[in-house]
C-alpha cells in the first residue's frame, strides 16, 4: 500500500502552517486520501491524480513537492529527500497504470464493443514501450511510508491546535468519537447522533484544498462502510497495536468482508447479465434485418414494400442521432487534448527556466574555482591577503553549491520523467481520437450507402411498376422529390468534419466541380444523387486503407525524378496538395517555357483580332458548366481562359482554335491557377502529347484513333464488340469526344483528374486504356440491353455512373495488360494509310462529279 505521513501546507484559513496528515492512495479512484491520523475512519479530503501533474522545486526546501490538479495546487512535504522522490515516483507510476486501464470510448450498445476492440489494438500495437529510464527506481523508505509507518506516532507540530482541521469540525468529531468509544458502539447503534451516513456533502468553507468536496465519494457521501472495510483490511494485514480491536470486532469484520464480497459478486453478475442482454439485442437486430429483407422480397403488395421503405428511413434517422453523439464525444476529446497541450507547454517553459538557472550557477562555480586556483598559485599573496577563515567560508560555499547542483540534477531527472509520461498520455488520447475518427468515417460511409440504396429502391419502384395506383404513384413521386430537395448544407449540419484529409460534405469539391450535377431531367437528377452518395462512401471507406498511406508516400518524396515508383504513384492518383507541383514538373520536362513569350502573344491579341476570336467567345459560356469557376459570365477564370485561348491561337497559327481546346485549358487553369502555366500546359498537350493533326481542320488523326480503338475493343472485349455489331452501334459517336478532350465533361471530377495525372506522364495510351476500362466496367449492363436506341441512350450518360475510381484504375492498368506503345504506333500508321487512301478516292470522285456536272451544263 502507498501510504504514510506527509506535511500539508494550509494555504488559506486562520492558521497558515504545515499540518501533519496521513495519506493513503486509493487505486480504484486514482485519488490520494488524507486523514488527520492513521486511525481515523473518515478522510479530511482527497486529491484527484488522474489529471494531475507533479513538480519539485529546490527553492521551497528539502522534501517539498507540489501536486497540481486542474482546479488548484497542493504543497506537500516529506521527512527527507529520499521519501519525497519515492512518493513522486510511485504517484507517477500509479497514475500511468490508472490511465492505462481506462477506456475512452462511449459505452452505448453494440458500438462500445467495436470501440473497445479498436482501443485494444491501439494500446497494444501503437502504445509507447515503457523502457525509458529517466528516473532510476528509488529505494522504499520503510521508516516513512507503508503500513508499518501507521504504528509510529504522528509527527508532532509546535502546538496541538495546528494539527486540527478547523474546516472540517464534523469529520474531526466523528474521528474523535470513533477513537474514544470504539467502532463496536458506533456501528452497533443505528440511532446514534453521530451517524456517518449524514456525512456532509458540501462543507461550509472550501478554501483549504476543497477537502470536503474531494474527500467524499461521487454521490456526495463518504461511504463509511467502505472506510470500515479498508480499516478491516489494514488490521488483517498485521496492523500493529490492533490486537484488542480484532478481539472485540472479529465477527463484525467478517460480516463486513462477506457483505463486501456479496456486493462485488452481485455487481459482476449484473454486468454479465447486461452483456448477455446486449448480445441478445444484437442477435435480435440481425434476425429482424433478415426478416425485413425476406418480407420485402416476398411482399405481395406495394403497400407492404412502402412500409419497409419507411422503416429504412427510421433507421437512417437513428444513425444520424448516433453520429451526433459521436460528434459530442469528439468535442470532449478535443477539449481534453487542448488542456494536455497547455499543460505540456507549461512544463516545457518551467524546464527551460530551470536549465537557465542551472547554467548560471555553473558559471558562478567556474568563476569561483578559477579565482581560488589563481589565489592558491601564489603562496606569498595567499599569506598576505587571505586568512584561514575566508578560505574556510569559500570552501563551505563551494560545498553548498555542489549540493545545489546534485539537487537540480535530481529535479531535472524527475521533470524529464514527468514530461515523458504526460507526452505518452497525450499520444494515447491522440490515438484514441484517430480511432474514433475512423469509426465515424465508417458510420458516415454506411449512412451514405443506405441513402443511395433508399434512392435506388424509389427509382426502381417508379420504373418497375407501371400500373401503380395513382395514390401510390403520387407517394413515390413525393418521396423522390423530397430526396432530390435534400440540401447539402443540411447534410453538412448533421455530419461533422472528420479532418482535412476526409472529404467534407459540400456542394462543390476542392476544384469547384458540383458534387451533385443539376440536370434538367428528373431521372438524371436522381441518378446524380445516387452517384454522389456512392462516391462519398467509397472515399470514406478507402481513406484509412488507401488514401492515407498514398498521401504519406507522396509527403516523403522530395525532388521529382522519373522512376517506376513515381509512375505507380501517379497512376494511383496525385493528392490535391501535390498535384499542382507535379503538373508543373511534367510540363517543364517536355516543354521549356520561353520567358516573355506569353506576354508578347497577349499584346499581339490585343492589337490584332484573331479570326478565331468569335468562335472562342461563343465557346466560353459553354465551358465546364458544372464548375462554379466557369458557370457565370462574370466568373474570375473566364477572362483568364479567354487570354489563354487567344494566346494559343497566335502561338500555333496552323491550328488556331479548335472546339475542345477550351475544356483542356479550363482544367489546366483549375489545377495550375496561373494562366501562363495553363498556357504552356495546353501547348504541351497539343504539341507534345497528342499526335500531329489531332486538332487540325480535317481532324484526320482523331479519326485514325477511333479506328485503332475499335480494333482494341474487338481484341480486349470481343463479346461487347459483337453486341455492338449486332445492333449496328457506332461507338465512335460516343468515344470521339473522349479522345478529343481527354474525358473532360464525361467523368466525375475526382476520376477525371486521376486520368489526367497519368495522361500527362505517359501520353495518349492512357486515354485508350481508360476508354477500354470504362466499357469493361459497364460491360454486363450494356450486354443486358437489347435495343439500339436504348443502347445509345445508355452510352450518353453511363460514364457519369462510375463511382469507384480505384476499380477503374485497376482495370485500366492491370486487367488490360499488355498494352505496348509500339503496337499503338503501328496501328495508327496502318489506319492512317487506309484513311488517306479513302480520302484521296473521295476527292477523285468529287472532282469527277464536278467535271461531269460542268460538261452537262445548266
Amino acid at each position: 500500500k502507498l501510504c504514510g505521513y506527509l506535511n500539508k501546507l494550509g494555504i488559506k484559513g486562520p492558521i497558515k502552517t504545515w499540518k501533519s496528515r496521513w495519506f493513503f492512495y486509493d487505486e480504484n479512484k486514482c485519488r490520494l486520501l488524507y486523514y488527520r491520523t492513521a486511525q481515523d475512519i473518515n478522510p479530511l479530503g482527497s486529491i484527484d491524480l488522474s489529471n494531475a501533474s507533479f513538480d519539485c522545486k529546490i527553492e521551497n526546501g528539502e522534501g517539498v513537492f507540489e501536486i497540481r490538479t486542474p482546479s488548484r495546487a497542493f504543497t506537500l512535504k516529506a521527512i527527507s529527500k529520499q521519501a519525497m522522490m519515492y512518493w513522486l515516483q510511485q504517484l507517477q507510476m500509479r497514475r500511468w497504470e490508472f490511465c492505462n486501464t481506462q477506456s475512452r470510448f462511449p459505452s452505448n450498445g453494440i458500438l462500445s464493443y467495436s470501440f473497445a476492440f479498436v482501443s485494444y489494438f491501439v494500446f497494444t500495437f501503437l502504445g509507447v514501450v515503457d523502457n525509458e529510464d529517466f528516473l532510476p527506481l528509488v529505494k522504499t523508505p520503510t521508516e516513512a511510508v507503508g503500513l508499518k509507518a501507521a504504528s509510529l506516532p504522528a509527527p508532532q507540530t509546535s502546538t496541538a491546535l495546528q494539527n486540527i482541521s478547523l474546516k472540517h469540525p464534523w469529520t474531526e468529531i466523528q474521528n474523535t468519537v470513533y477513537n474514544i468509544c470504539g467502532s463496536k458502539q458506533l456501528w452497533g447503534n443505528n440511532g446514534n447522533v453521530f451517524s456517518f451516513d449524514e456525512f456532509q456533502e458540501h462543507p461550509e468553507n472550501v478554501d483549504e484544498e476543497q477537502e470536503a468536496e474531494e474527500g467524499t465519494l461521487e454521490d456526495g457521501r463518504m461511504g463509511p462502510r467502505l472506510n470500515w472495510i479498508r480499516k478491516a483490511r489494514w488490521m488483517n494485514s498485521g496492523f500493529p497495536g490492533s490486537e484488542e480491536l480484532l478481539r472485540e470486532k472479529n465477527s463484525v469484520d467478517k460480516v463486513s468482508v462477506l457483505q463486501q464480497q456479496i456486493l462485488t459478486l452481485t455487481e459482476e453478475v449484473k454486468s454479465q447479465k447486461e452483456l448477455v442482454k446486449v448480445l441478445h439485442k444484437a442477435l435480435e437486430a440481425a434476425q429482424q434485418e433478415k426478416r425485413v429483407s425476406s418480407m420485402y422480397l416476398t411482399a405481395a403488395e406495394d403497400k407492404d414494400r412502402l412500409e419497409l421503405v419507411r422503416h429504412k428511413v427510421r433507421q437512417i434517422a437513428d444513425l444520424t442521432s448516433r453520429l451526433e453523439a459521436l460528434e459530442q464525444e469528439k468535442k470532449e476529446l478535443e477539449q481534453i487534448l487542448t488542456l494536455r497541450d497547455s499543460h505540456i507547454q507549461e512544463l516545457k517553459e518551467h524546464v527551460q527556466l530551470l536549465m537557465e538557472k542551472n547554467h548560471a550557477k555553473q558559471e558562478i562555480i567556474m568563476t569561483l574555482t578559477e579565482q581560488m586556483a589563481r589565489e592558491l598559485s601564489d603562496p606569498l599573496q595567499e599569506a598576505n591577503t587571505i586568512t584561514v577563515e575566508t578560505l574556510y567560508k569559500q570552501q563551505e560555499e563551494i560545498e553548498h553549491l555542489k549540493d545545489d547542483i546534485d539537487a537540480y540534477k535530481t529535479q531535472n531527472q524527475f521533470l524529464n520523467s514527468e514530461i515523458h509520461q504526460v507526452t505518452r498520455l497525450w499520444t494515447r488520447v491522440a490515438e484514441n481520437e484517430k480511432a474514433l475518427l475512423m469509426k465515424c468515417a465508417c458510420l458516415q460511409a454506411r449512412n451514405c450507402q443506405m441513402e443511395s440504396k433508399y434512392l435506388t429502391v424509389l427509382r426502381k419502384l417508379q420504373e418497375a411498376v407501371p400500373g401503380l395506383p395513382s395514390s401510390h404513384a403520387e407517394l413515390v413521386k413525393s418521396l423522390i422529390q423530397e430526396a432530390l430537395q435534400w440540401d447539402v448544407k443540411e447534410e453538412a449540419e448533421v455530419s461533422f468534419e472528420l479532418n482535412t484529409t476526409l472529404c467534407p460534405s459540400s456542394e462543390y469539391d476542392e476544384y469547384g466541380f458540383m458534387t451533385v450535377p443539376d440536370y434538367e431531367i428528373e431521372d438524371w437528377k436522381l441518378l446524380a444523387k445516387i452517384q454522389a452518395l456512392e462516391i462519398k462512401s467509397n472515399k470514406l471507406r478507402s481513406q484509412a486503407i488507401v488514401e492515407k498511406p498514398l498521401r504519406d508516400r507522396w509527403n516523403s518524396i522530395g525532388e521529382l525524378t522519373p522512376s517506376a515508383e513515381l509512375k505507380s504513384l501517379i497512376r494511383s492518383g496525385i493528392p490535391a496538395e501535390h498535384r499542382q507541383r507535379v503538373w508543373r514538373w511534367l510540363v517543364s520536362r517536355h516543354c521549356s517555357p520561353v520567358p516573355g513569350h506569353y506576354q508578347r502573344l497577349l499584346e499581339q491579341s490585343r492589337s490584332t483580332e484573331h479570326p478565331a476570336c468569335r468562335q472562342i467567345e461563343l465557346d466560353l459560356p459553354r465551358t465546364l458548366t458544372n464548375n462554379k469557376h466557369f458557370a457565370s459570365p462574370t466568373s474570375q477564370l473566364i477572362p483568364k481562359l479567354r487570354r489563354v485561348l487567344l494566346a494559343f491561337s497566335w502561338h500555333n497559327p496552323a491550328i488556331g482554335y479548335c472546339q475542345g481546346l477550351n475544356r483542356l485549358a479550363a482544367v489546366a487553369l483549375l489545377v495550375l491557377e496561373d494562366e501562363e502555366s495553363a498556357f504552356w500546359c495546353l501547348v504541351f498537350i497539343v504539341e507534345n502529347l497528342m499526335p500531329a493533326d489531332y486538332y487540325s481542320d480535317t481532324l484526320i488523326t482523331s479519326q485514325v484513333d477511333q479506328r485503332v480503338f475499335k480494333d482494341f475493343l474487338s481484341e480486349k472485349l470481343p463479346r461487347l464488340m459483337a453486341h455492338f455489331e449486332q445492333y449496328q452501334i457506332d461507338v465512335s459517336l460516343i468515344t470521339f469526344n473522349w479522345f478529343l478532350v481527354a474525358f473532360v465533361d464525361s467523368l466525375v471530377s475526382d476520376i477525371l483528374l486521376r486520368v489526367w495525372d497519368a495522361f500527362l506522364y505517359e501520353g495518349t495510351k492512357v486515354i485508350f486504356r481508360y476508354a477500354l476500362a470504362i466499357f469493361k466496367y459497364n460491360e454486363e449492363e450494356i450486354l443486358r440491353i437489347r435495343d439500339s436506341v436504348e443502347i445509345y441512350q445508355y452510352l450518353r450518360f453511363f460514364t457519369r455512373m462510375i463511382t469507384d475510381g480505384r476499380k477503374l484504375m485497376n482495370i485500366a492498368f492491370n486487367d488490360l495488360n499488355p498494352f505496348p506503345m509500339k503496337l499503338l504506333r503501328n496501328r495508327r500508321s496502318m489506319h492512317r494509310e487506309e484513311l488517306e487512301a479513302e480520302l484521296c478516292e473521295l476527292e477523285q470522285i468529287k472532282a469527277a462529279y464536278v467535271k461531269e456536272r460542268a460538261e452537262q451544263g445548266p
